[in-house]
């Protein structure tokens, strides 16, 4: 199969290339970058220049493609206080792709995160079945779903907010522990008992292939491992590796201390995978997220320039 993805480049592209050409499939990657591109070359993928605002070239792309991964996302928007901008520039880009498709009964393949349940499975275990009506990227998944009616193999896969592993260098974990070596603690909101969930990397690539494969239309689907992982024990282990106390910040200082995951630090969001292992045989097999904050690789000092 001929797939065309974007964000190749990115964290989870980076192991969904090699799992896809692994799997026979030949990749053509979007490239915005001359870095990217040279990135994308390098591992076997044909590459396309543009970017999520070249809709006429998401287009062309898709339809010369047997199927689409969608991964890209404005995460600088987002970082810098733009979320609705980020989230409005996926959903054009979405509609762009699903034009090029409908009719054919390819698959596209999105992304979305399980934040997105907290509030619609407020106080219980989050499943694929449940959705929320609106919101910023909310109306993206809606949208994906939807495209199963017209004549598009679309399925979603909702990423934790700690898709972890050593490929992961600019996530939420990754940002938790600079913000630990900045202020000499290891913060955590109230008594921390919220959870998290998580999924490894590798485990969540595999997931993006099985999708693109044999997800039926209109499926939701999650890359989950840990169901939930409360975040004082997160915030301890990275304390103890760092050698800095965890210790509990008040609700009113959440966003001065933790940037713009001040809003997120405190959610509870425990998600269940269950349905996306019984629907594609799927199942997590790589280290769970404490196992791996107890490796090396997220505690190397970034190298001085």
């Amino acid at each position: 199969m001929r797939v065309f993805v974007t964000g190749a480049s990115g964290h989870v592209g980076s192991a969904l290339i090699p799992e896809l050409l692994g799997a026979g499939h030949e990749v053509v990657g979007l490239a915005r970058s001359d870095t990217s591109a040279a990135a994308l070359a390098a591992a076997g993928v044909a590459v396309h220049r543009g970017d999520l605002d070249d809709l006429a070239g998401l287009r062309q792309a898709a339809a010369a493609a047997d199927g689409v991964i969608h991964l890209a996302f404005k995460h600088e928007s987002m970082v810098t206080g733009d979320y609705a901008g980020a989230a409005d520039a996926d959903l054009k880009a979405l509609n762009a792709l699903a034009d090029a498709l409908a009719g054919t009964g390819k698959p596209l393949v999105s992304t979305s995160g399980t934040l997105l349940l907290a509030q619609a499975a407020a106080g219980r275990t989050g499943t694929e079945t449940d959705a929320a009506e609106s919101g910023p990227r909310i109306d993206s998944e809606n949208a994906v779903i939807a495209f199963a009616g017209r004549g598009i193999r679309s399925s979603v896969v909702r990423l934790p907010p700690t898709v972890h592993s050593s490929l992961d260098h600019h996530g939420f974990i990754p940002t938790l522990i600079a913000i630990a070596r900045d202020k000499g603690v290891s913060g955590y909101v109230g008594d921390g008992s919220n959870r998290w969930p998580a999924g490894h990397t590798l485990d969540a690539a595999h997931l993006y292939r099985l999708a693109l494969e044999s997800a039926p239309a209109g499926s939701r689907l999650h890359a989950v491992g840990d169901e939930g992982v409360p975040f004082r024990e997160i915030a301890e282990v990275i304390g103890r590796r760092l050698g800095v106390p965890a210790v509990s910040i008040p609700a009113a200082d959440a966003g001065e201390h933790f940037g713009f995951l001040g809003a997120l630090v405190s959610i509870d969001n425990p998600t269940s995978s269950r349905l996306t292992q019984e629907l594609l045989g799927w199942k997590p097999e790589h280290p769970g997220l404490i196992e791996d904050l107890e490796e090396d690789h997220y505690f190397v000092e970034p190298a001085a320039s």
